[in-house]
């Protein structure tokens, strides 16, 4: 692989090692969503999505007619008790499992009318996924694992932006460090600086603190707020932690592959409440 240089990333705005936003309490609207501001285009939806598994006595309605607008601009938890369909239903937006019946849309692009080719272009080129596992390429830097994507795709990164990641993200002094020269939050960290350095229009995190401690995981989820917030992303998290889901904009509830429940500025408190009634 070609030597990655940073050049004027150091210089980007904000400092390493900055202290982390306070766990959030409700906070109203999300970054960039002023009063005044004129309604954005769902950054992602689902149309009656029904996502069917095995036949007959064996048939699993993993999805069952789900609706639902991912909002720009906005970070959204989607909850539910084990085989809820969430996480299915993550997959289906992300273009990784395809719908029984029902539309999937990222921005305006049914998914639906796509081939394989056109998919794994899309993917790659407009959506970020953070996994539980890290998914880090160990005989690579931090930064070379953070535009690997972009690499692979024969575009060439931007600077300025992969350097306000980097400084946001607190990597500024880690960059030249393979991956187990890392802590597990800062894999992480990189990991997430990863899913956003293409700009994508909508960030996919399936349990992204699942193995972090309650420090590390903190401050993962702190960034992925300050990224919706601060750098105008888009992030949709599956979680099954109500903590975790206090930090974004919007709630949304699963149960037996149906939407139940939608909870706005929620709280750990709030997201719990909400959970024992689920049964979750």
């Amino acid at each position: 692989m070609d030597m990655v240089t940073i050049g004027s990333i150091t210089e980007a705005p904000g400092a390493a090692g900055a202290a982390l936003p306070e766990a959030p309490t409700a906070v109203v609207g999300a970054a960039g969503a002023g009063d005044t501001a004129p309604p954005r285009a769902p950054a992602a939806r689902t149309v009656d999505a029904v996502k069917v598994y095995g036949r007959g006595e064996a048939e699993v309605r993993a999805l069952d007619g789900v609706t639902v607008d991912f909002e720009a601009g906005h970070f959204t938890a989607v909850m539910g008790p084990s085989g809820s369909g969430k996480s299915t239903l993550l997959h289906a937006v992300a273009g990784l499992d395809g719908l029984t019946s029902g539309r999937v849309f990222v921005g305006d692009t049914d998914l639906g009318t796509l081939g394989e080719r056109r998919l794994t272009r899309l993917r790659r080129d407009r959506i970020g996924f953070v996994f539980q596992q890290f998914n880090l390429i160990p005989t690579l830097t931090a930064l070379e694992n953070i535009v690997l994507p972009l690499r692979l795709a024969g575009r060439r990164p931007d600077p300025v932006w992969v350097g306000e990641v980097v400084s946001r993200f607190g990597l500024d002094g880690r960059t030249g460090h393979r991956p187990p020269e890392l802590s597990g939050g800062q894999q992480q960290r990189v990991a997430v600086a990863r899913a956003l350095a293409n700009r994508p229009e909508i960030v996919l995190a399936d349990e992204p603190t699942g193995n972090l401690d309650s420090r590390r995981g903190a401050e993962i989820l702190s960034f992925l707020r300050q990224a919706v917030r601060e750098l105008d992303q888009t992030v949709v998290m599956v979680t099954h932690d109500p903590v975790a889901a206090s930090y974004a904009d919007r709630a949304v509830f699963l149960a037996d592959g149906r939407i139940v429940d939608e909870l706005r500025d929620p709280t750990s408190d709030s997201v719990l409440d909400a959970m024992r009634v689920l049964g979750g």
